[in-house]
């Protein structure tokens, strides 16, 4: 995996192209038993937690597991580059947000929700990459996240954090 990464990421191509190719070679690999050790796989009771899989020397990727136990989330978020998640266990909740500008103040318009199965890939880059993920499953979820940056220097791949939109906006 970490090879394939490395051969997409060296083509330089612009974000959304790159993450779709990151998205097509993970594909393949998610629900292959084996794939994460035992200390990959552990969740934490407070919040989803991340453990850093790959971290490329150059800094120009970085590969995670997140663990989800019912119930948790993220923030409604953007991220610093391009990113691709994909589901290896369980199911995830995705909330798909687009920013509008049509007043004062930007507000976020809910476009889409989806359910994320074992298999699911999501690929996308800034801008239009903002959503919240929860599991809303009753067993622990975990996706494998291909970042385009260092999330062990950066500590996370969020850019922006954004208050909920009000109901009907």
């Amino acid at each position: 995996m970490v090879r394939a990464v490395r051969e997409i990421v060296r083509r330089r191509l612009s974000p959304q192209p790159t993450a779709e190719l990151v998205g097509a070679a993970l594909r393949g690999r998610l629900g292959e038993p084996g794939l994460l050790a035992a200390p990959h796989r552990e969740g934490h009771p407070d919040r989803y937690r991340q453990h850093l899989l790959h971290r490329e020397p150059d800094g120009s990727f970085s590969i995670v597991a997140l663990v989800w136990l019912p119930g948790q989330q993220t923030p409604i978020h953007d991220h610093v580059s391009w990113c691709v998640a994909g589901v290896h266990q369980g199911q995830e909740s995705e909330q798909r947000y687009r920013a509008m500008s049509d007043g004062p103040v930007p507000r976020l318009v809910l476009t889409e929700e989806v359910l994320n199965p074992v298999g699911a890939i999501s690929a996308f880059a800034p801008p239009g990459d903002i959503h919240r993920v929860r599991n809303a499953g009753a067993a622990k979820a975990i996706s494998i996240h291909v970042y385009g940056a260092d999330v062990a220097a950066l500590g996370s791949s969020i850019r922006r954090v954004y208050p909920a939109p009000s109901e009907g906006t």
